[in-house]
């Protein structure tokens, strides 16, 4: 099978060939394609040196499937006519998730909704993913009425330029472009993305907003924090949730358990719980400190940690193209338009 991967040359693109290698995705050829700047360049995948082509050329290509990772302004103005091409385009930006006609996916929670007729797939928001993934089986049983979620993010969600300037500010050099309005080393922002006029950020409000769409629910209620920290190995989220029906807490931690692509880390004795440090690398969402709200009924706390380039942002894509190949929703090559 063709596939192309657009914006190959970034943190989120050089993660996707990263997990397409890994999960032996069937590729037969492989078009890495990226910015002028970068056409002529060398990826590489499964050992093997690749070169960076042009969007025109990898249209031209004719890959079953286009994997997008290039920016919200890149995948508004290209992804439809990648699409006109009879290519499948799976999108990580931010550009297609809230329009009502285009599936926004996390397999493990609505890869249900997809057909072979869906040419623009929307991947959401990386702190989204991971916070959906836990609630799904929770949600099933006892039904989502209010979440009330804090994020507290890796650098690596605003790009290789935040990751240089971390460890920049470790090292006490003032030399490199600042991304963030403030230091981020030994700091945290309550700050993601742009302020909009109700007080929230954009992150926030992604939030809200995808966690809707993607549970298929629009009665349930979401209120966001999302906060930048100095870390490099994935999101982490203190989520609390009030169900429609009582819960039994065994019967959380099972639901968990048993549930696709949840790894319960829950032994507070023993100081075991999910951090970054051993989510990195890893595809699972990670769920621990699973315990009651004391102060309120039918109201769970619980903490989530995820490595928000694989299941946040690669391995979510990787894993609709999985499901894509598997369901007999593509073809093997892109038809003539």
């Amino acid at each position: 099978m063709k596939i192309a991967v657009v914006g190959a040359t970034g943190l989120v693109g050089s993660e996707i060939l990263k997990v397409l290698e890994e999960r032996n995705f069937p590729v037969t050829e492989l078009i890495p394609v990226a910015s002028e700047r970068s056409v002529g360049k060398q990826v590489e995948f499964k050992g093997k040196p690749y070169t960076v082509v042009s969007f025109e050329d990898a249209i031209a290509a004719r890959p079953a499937i286009a994997i997008f990772s290039a920016g919200g302004s890149t995948s508004t103005a290209l992804a439809p006519k990648f699409a006109e091409a009879g290519i499948t385009v799976i999108d990580n930006s931010s550009a297609w998730r809230m329009d009502p006609t285009k599936p926004l996916v996390v397999p493990e929670v609505n890869a249900n909704v997809l057909t072979a007729n869906d040419k623009i797939i929307a991947n959401p928001n990386c702190s989204t993913i991971q916070m959906v993934v836990a609630l799904k089986p929770l949600h099933e049983r006892y039904k989502v009425k209010r979440v009330v979620v804090s994020t507290y993010q890796s650098v690596t969600g605003t790009g290789k330029a935040a990751v240089d300037q971390l460890f920049a500010e470790r090292k006490g050099d003032s030399s490199v472009d600042k991304v963030y309005p403030h230091p981020i080393d030994l700091n945290v922002l309550p700050h993601i993305d742009v302020f909009l006029d109700n007080g929230y950020t954009k992150e926030e409000m992604k939030m809200v907003n995808e966690t809707k769409k993607i549970m298929g629910d629009d009665t349930i209620r979401v209120t966001a924090t999302t906060v930048r920290i100095p870390t490099i190995g994935g999101h982490s989220e203190a989520v609390n949730v009030e169900f429609e029906e009582e819960f039994d807490l065994a019967e959380v931690t099972e639901l968990l358990r048993n549930a696709e692509g949840v790894v319960v880390q829950d032994d507070p004795a023993n100081k075991v719980y999910p951090m970054p440090l051993t989510a990195h690398g890893r595809d699972e969402v990670f769920v621990g400190r699973i315990r009651r709200d004391e102060t309120q009924p039918r109201t769970l706390n619980f903490w989530c940690v995820a490595d928000n380039l694989r299941k946040g942002a690669a391995t979510n894509a990787v894993q609709i193209a999985e499901y894509l190949v598997k369901h007999d929703l593509v073809s093997a090559e892109a038809a003539a338009a």
